[in-house]
C-alpha cells in the first residue's frame, strides 16, 4: 500500500510541476482533506524532491536540481497562487509574442493583491485590478486565453496591453520598451481599442494611442477618420507623455510633449 501511494505521488509530481495543496488533495480523492495531503508531502520536502513556493503552493524539482537554486516557472506559480488572475503589461506582451527584451518582472491583475514574490532572479508582482475596471465589472475586458503544461490562464490582449502600458510604463520597462514591443504586435482590434480607451477615459491615453497609431498607420491599417476620433479626445493643452520627463518636443496634433529619444525611435518605423 505504501509503495502504491508513493508511486501515485511520483506520477502526480511528474504531471504537476507547480501545484496547490488542494490539487494534491483532490488527486487523492479527498478534496477537503488537506492534512493527509500535507503529510504525504513531508517526505518529499525532506528529500528535496518538492519545494514550497508560497503558502500551500509547491513546485516539483527536476532530478538533480537543488531547492535553494531551482526557480519554478513564474507563470505556473502565478496560476496556482491566484487562479483566475490576469497576466498583464510586459508579461502579456511576451505571451502575445511581442516581447522585445528579456524582462524579470512578471505582473498580473488579481482580486487579492499582495507583496511581490521572489522566484530566483524573477519577481512576481500581484497587482490589484484597475479601479475603473473593477467598479464597472469589466476586469475581463479584452482578454486572451492560453495554456501551459496543463494549466489554463488568461492575459490581456494587445489592445489593453498597449493602453495599460502607456498608463503604467514602469510595468513594461519604460516607454521605449513598450513601443518596441507594441510595434511587434501583429493585429489590433481597433473597435476594442476604442472601448478600452472609453472605459479608462483619460485624455493622455487617447493622445498616446493616437500618436502611436499615427506612427504605425500603415502597419495597423488605421483609417484617417479613426485617428480624427482619437484626436478629438486629446488633452486641451500640452501634456508630457511621460509624467516624470523634462524636456522633449511637442507633437502638436496630439498635444503631447514626447521625449526626443522616442521621436528618434519613431523615425525608424512607419513614417514616410
Amino acid at each position: 500500500m505504501k509503495e502504491k501511494t508513493k508511486l501515485d505521488l511520483d506520477l502526480f509530481l511528474a504531471t504537476h510541476p507547480v501545484f496547490r495543496l488542494q490539487d494534491l488533495a483532490q488527486a487523492r480523492g479527498q478534496a477537503e482533506a488537506l492534512a493527509p495531503a500535507r503529510n504525504q508531502l513531508k517526505h518529499h520536502l525532506r528529500r528535496g524532491r518538492v519545494r514550497r513556493v508560497a503558502r500551500m503552493v509547491y513546485a516539483a524539482l527536476p532530478p538533480g536540481r537543488q531547492p535553494d537554486t531551482f526557480a519554478p516557472d513564474p507563470l505556473l506559480v502565478a496560476t496556482a497562487l491566484r487562479p483566475g488572475a490576469v497576466f498583464s503589461h510586459h508579461t502579456a506582451l511576451e505571451l502575445l509574442g511581442a516581447g522585445h527584451s528579456l524582462w524579470r518582472d512578471q505582473t498580473l491583475f488579481c482580486d487579492d493583491p499582495g507583496p511581490a514574490l521572489a522566484l530566483g532572479p524573477q519577481r512576481l508582482h500581484l497587482l490589484g485590478h484597475p479601479t475603473v475596471l473593477r467598479r464597472r465589472h469589466l476586469t475581463r475586458l479584452g482578454l486572451r486565453q492560453g495554456e501551459r503544461q496543463g494549466r489554463e490562464f488568461v492575459f490581456t490582449g494587445p489592445e489593453r496591453a498597449l493602453v495599460e502600458g502607456f498608463r503604467q510604463p514602469r510595468w513594461v520597462g519604460g516607454l521605449e520598451e513598450l513601443l518596441n514591443c507594441a510595434a511587434g504586435i501583429g493585429v489590433l482590434d481597433l473597435d476594442l481599442l476604442l472601448r478600452v480607451l472609453t472605459v479608462y477615459e483619460q485624455q493622455i491615453l487617447w493622445a498616446a494611442a493616437g500618436w502611436f497609431l499615427e506612427t504605425h498607420q500603415t502597419a495597423f491599417s488605421v483609417p484617417n477618420p479613426y485617428l480624427a476620433r482619437l484626436e478629438g479626445k486629446r488633452p486641451p493643452g500640452p501634456r508630457y507623455l511621460d509624467r516624470g520627463q523634462r524636456g522633449g518636443r511637442l507633437v502638436s496634433r496630439w498635444n503631447l510633449i514626447v521625449p526626443r529619444y522616442l521621436l528618434d525611435w519613431e523615425g525608424q518605423h512607419d513614417q514616410p
